[in-house]
């Protein structure tokens, strides 16, 4: 997930929160697996989109994720102005 986000953006900050055991019991999540992840990213790309935007660049770059069983993905997605 990491080497896919740093590919794809060249993030000054890049941070990646397994949230899986938070959401045990919870639609989607898979006992012993990773399901559920937050996102901080602060990248130049992201100046002047909407937040929608930015959601849908990290979405479209973690689709193999979502293939192998990623559920939710938390996405805090920043400009460096910001």
């Amino acid at each position: 997930m990491r080497t896919k986000l740093e590919a794809a953006f060249s993030p000054l900050h890049l941070r990646i929160v397994d949230e899986s055991a938070q959401h045990a019991g919870h639609k989607g999540a898979q006992p012993g697996s990773e399901t559920h992840f937050r996102i901080e990213i602060v990248a130049d790309k992201f100046a002047g989109l909407s937040r929608i935007d930015r959601h849908r660049l990290v979405h479209d770059s973690m689709k193999e994720f979502f293939r192998d069983g990623l559920h939710a993905l938390a996405i805090h997605a920043k400009s460096p102005n910001e």
